[in-house]
């Protein structure tokens, strides 16, 4: 639907089965409970399931506990018979009528899916093509030549330190899996987004598909926590790092706050980021735009309902006054259209 709505690119998460296969998931805890044995978040149906009640476990992800059921412990046959679920309910609650509905896909099912719609695409685009030449000279010579653009994936490596601890390293299935389906070169429709630095120097050394560095409005990357290194991701967002994370990456994925900081849940004064990435010769994306009042920066609110859709045009054209190159959304529609206006101003 994503596709249709105008989104240029899918972005799946990626985590681990037991067997080694990458599947589509926001994290590898697929249920989340609270102390009280309460469900915090899921995603999955697997806390209603009394045949895998046994799997429940607590981990430390990236130095937080955490208690629930983890990929990591199923093989995707198990995986396979789960269910998938609204993330965040109590703020999405028209998502949950389709609970339960659909399974836990794979990697290879999210490629599948997009060359599917890159293959229709084409055909779209040569019909038209033909249909245009009928009708200006009345003869039926296909036009192979129609040029689209195709849709493109931009995975996301979950947790790849945690991965790498249990044996289970991403990278590996991870450029195997984009080998395989043609995604080799430069200008494939793909980038690889980490948080982490080290697996997207590892990534680097593995494949010449783009990269980018998130970066996340506080905190420092996990490996670097594990490694004893002091720098942050405020660090990285400086002249300096951001050089550094042009030896490796074609880009970073940028938090909003770091382009235009909230001041008292409004927007700030803007940054010099964009400038200084671009200077960097690295390409910048915002995450995540989300079009709810309860995401939305004050100035976007439509009203004093959380769960209410707001302005999310004004602040997508904020950020594209910028020069900000690229979006995350939840709201394929609803941002196609922002961009698409903000182009034609």
């Amino acid at each position: 639907m994503a596709i249709e709505q105008g989104a240029d690119y899918v972005e799946p998460d990626l985590v681990l089965t037991k067997d080694g296969v990458l599947v589509a998931r926001h994290e590898n805890a697929i249920a989340i409970l609270n102390a009280d044995g309460s469900v915090r978040e899921a995603t999955t149906d697997v806390a209603e399931r009394p045949e895998f009640a046994a799997r429940k476990a607590t981990k430390s992800i990236d130095g937080v506990a955490i208690t629930g059921w983890f990929t990591e412990d199923f093989t995707l046959a198990e995986l396979k018979t789960l269910r998938a679920r609204e993330r965040i309910p109590q703020i999405r609650p028209g998502n949950t009528r389709f609970n339960d509905m659909f399974e836990v896909p794979t990697f290879e099912e999210v490629l599948q899916l997009v060359a599917q719609a890159n293959e229709r695409r084409k055909e779209e685009a040569e019909k038209d093509a033909k249909d245009a030449k009928d009708g200006r000279d009345g003869r039926g010579h296909g036009h192979h030549g129609a040029k689209v653009k195709p849709i493109g994936v931009y995975p996301e490596t979950k947790h790849p330190t945690y991965f790498a601890g249990i044996g289970k390293p991403l990278e590996e299935p991870l450029v195997r899996t984009l080998n395989k389906y043609g995604y080799r070169s430069p200008d494939s429709a793909v980038f690889i987004q980490s948080f982490e630095v080290g697996n997207l120097r590892k990534l680097n050394r593995m494949t010449r598909v783009p990269l980018v560095q998130l970066i996340n409005g506080s905190g420092q990357p996990y490996d670097f926590t594990a490694s004893g290194d002091p720098r942050t991701y405020a660090d990285l967002v400086k002249p300096a790092g951001l050089a550094e994370i042009s030896s490796y990456a074609q880009g970073i994925g940028a938090n909003t706050n770091l382009m235009i900081p909230l001041v008292a849940g409004r927007l700030g004064t803007p940054t010099t980021l964009v400038k200084d990435a671009h200077a960097a010769g690295l390409i910048v994306h915002g995450w995540t735009f989300r079009a709810e009042n309860v995401f939305l920066p004050d100035d976007f609110d439509s009203s004093a309902d959380p769960t209410a859709i707001g302005n999310l045009a004004g602040q997508i054209e904020a950020f594209l006054k910028l020069g900000m190159d690229g979006l995350f959304s939840d709201q394929s529609f609803l941002a196609r259209k922002a961009i698409d206006a903000y182009v034609k101003k």
